[in-house]
């Protein structure tokens, strides 16, 4: 089986249970957020207050993400499908030639790069796809948490547009490119394998990218869902070490140069990070100096901040 149908019988069906899971995309649901909040200072009116402790955090009712969709829906509907066909495409480029092959000299690849032309490992190329395909349904988290859960036609239609705003410029970049990938200069990789038309398809790197995207989007969503958890940070860390674990991978196994690990990278962690943020809700992200009234013991104001 062909690493493009591999994929299709992976991705496709993932795409599809998750948009029969989203029948609601034309619903706009509500989100509950909890805004930190700290006491910068208290004015005491009738007794003189030294320290105030206040027990609960306001509420802020509305939408976590606002979504246009006469814009979002056909945005996402483009993206996906011209991603999707352009993997079909990527992967099923004519084979090289054996002259071809043999012609190839790692000298001649720059010096930065040239490393990765010494390397070909199968067992590391695994570790990478695990990494790769693991990601990929990693939305369905969200089914587990009652805050995401009311919004999860939404989030799934909002995953979808960030993937594909990382895949059309990746098999767009591919398409184009043609650039060998490092095992094809090196003796221990098999001819059979050198031979396919994916050969030339390292620049840049899409399984980075696509984890890098797929890792970031889900942590920034819980960090805005629940922005007052310390648990936020984590989530974060593992989206980190899946993207360096998924490049480091890749580069083991001799199919991308460090430079297209890098394009990619960072193409798929400013998706993930990107994307969610331009849409979400401005009236929540908005920081403001409230005065409140205390009363108790004492009675005075406390000015509060919300972060």
């Amino acid at each position: 089986m062909s690493e493009y149908e591999r994929m299709k019988n992976t991705l496709l069906p993932m795409l599809v249970a998750l948009l029969m899971s989203s029948h609601l995309f034309a619903q706009d649901s509500t989100g509950m957020i909890r805004d930190t909040i700290k006491t910068d200072t208290i004015v005491s009116v009738n007794e003189p207050v030294s320290k105030v402790t206040i027990d609960e955090t306001p509420k802020m009712k509305g939408p976590v993400y606002k979504l246009k969709l006469p814009i979002d829906i056909p945005v996402t509907a483009v993206t996906t499908a011209t991603t999707l066909f352009g993997f079909s495409k990527i992967y099923n480029k004519e084979r090289l030639t054996v002259e071809e092959v043999e012609s190839l000299d790692p000298q001649t690849v720059n010096s930065f790069d040239r490393s990765a032309t010494r390397h070909y490992s199968e067992k590391a190329t695994k570790v990478a796809d695990a990494l790769f395909y693991g990601s990929q349904p990693l939305p369905l988290i969200f089914l587990l948490d009652k805050r995401t859960r009311k919004d999860f036609p939404k989030l799934v239609l909002l995953y979808l547009e960030t993937m594909g705003v990382t895949g059309v410029p990746y098999v767009t970049a591919v398409y184009f490119g043609d650039r060998y990938r490092p095992y094809t200069y090196n003796p221990e990789a098999p001819m059979d394998f050198k031979l396919r038309g994916g050969s030339r398809n390292s620049f840049y790197a899409g399984h980075p990218a696509l984890v890098a995207t797929s890792t970031f989007f889900m942590a920034t969503v819980f960090a805005d869902y629940h922005p007052e958890s310390r648990f936020k940070w984590l989530f974060y860390t593992l989206a980190g070490a899946a993207t360096a674990g998924t490049a480091i991978g890749r580069y083991l196994g001799g199919r991308h140069f460090p430079s297209d690990l890098i394009i990619g990278v960072t193409m798929g962690t400013a998706s993930g990070l990107i994307i969610p943020r331009i849409h979400r809700n401005k009236d929540l992200a908005n920081r403001k100096t409230v005065v409140m009234p205390f009363f108790g013991e004492s009675n005075g104001l406390t000015l509060v901040r919300k972060f």
